[in-house]
């Protein structure tokens, strides 16, 4: 795997043999894991102490178990635009994951589902994104909260329903060409009627294209 700078991280899981073993791996990789913390509230106390370059948390936490991890990290966002977030989860909660993929202009977070990730390098590859300011979104995640959004997404037609789901994982026009088996034009013409029916502003890359998918998924 190849060694990306070395990052100064908070751990939030409420599960101490997952978050002893998520710091012991980023440990591992050169990282700093500079708290690592069981709730919502040391969460808030620990990124205020150590101003970290990322933090990592789970959604649900005590004390109710529900969404208090991604509800922290909102009001973290809020009161830090910059402050880059990754949420490692088994759920989509819906309202509060709206809220934050579009904070800070949904640049530097990412939402990941952790029966989903497939290997180590992978959820390096995604920390690291997040980390520099890139927008990392499961798309299991964004077809739940596509889901939600009727209105415009009604105009798209299913192909190009299946495009936005891949522009929101950040593919390129190659890339999306491969996985749907159809040319590079085709792929060029879907994402510009996409960007068309759903009034969203042209793009010039992909960070750019996830971006616009995530303001369109504002809850």
């Amino acid at each position: 795997m190849r060694v990306a700078r070395s990052l100064k991280i908070v751990v939030a899981e409420d599960a101490v043999l997952l978050r002893e073993g998520l710091s012991g791996l980023l440990a591992r990789f050169g990282h700093k894991v500079a708290a690592s913390v069981g709730d919502a509230d040391a969460l808030i106390t620990a990124v205020a102490e150590h101003r970290p370059d990322i933090i990592v948390t789970d959604v649900r936490m005590p004390p109710g178990f529900s969404e208090e991890g991604l509800r922290a990290a909102v009001a973290l966002r809020t009161a830090d635009p910059s402050l880059a977030i990754l949420v490692l989860s088994q759920y989509v909660e819906q309202t509060y994951a709206s809220e934050l993929l579009d904070s800070g202009d949904g640049t530097g977070v990412g939402y990941l589902l952790k029966d989903r990730i497939g290997d180590v390098e992978e959820f390096f590859d995604a920390l690291h994104a997040v980390a520099a300011g890139g927008t990392v979104v499961d798309p299991e995640v964004v077809r739940q909260l596509l889901r939600r959004r009727r209105g415009p997404l009604e105009r798209l037609s299913p192909r190009e329903r299946e495009v936005l789901a891949l522009m929101a994982e950040g593919r390129s026009n190659t890339a999306i060409a491969r996985e749907l088996v159809i040319s590079e034009a085709a792929v060029g013409k879907h994402i510009g009627n996409i960007l068309t029916k759903l009034d969203l502003p042209p793009a010039e890359d992909d960070h750019r294209r996830v971006l616009a998918v995530v303001t369109y998924l504002r809850g």
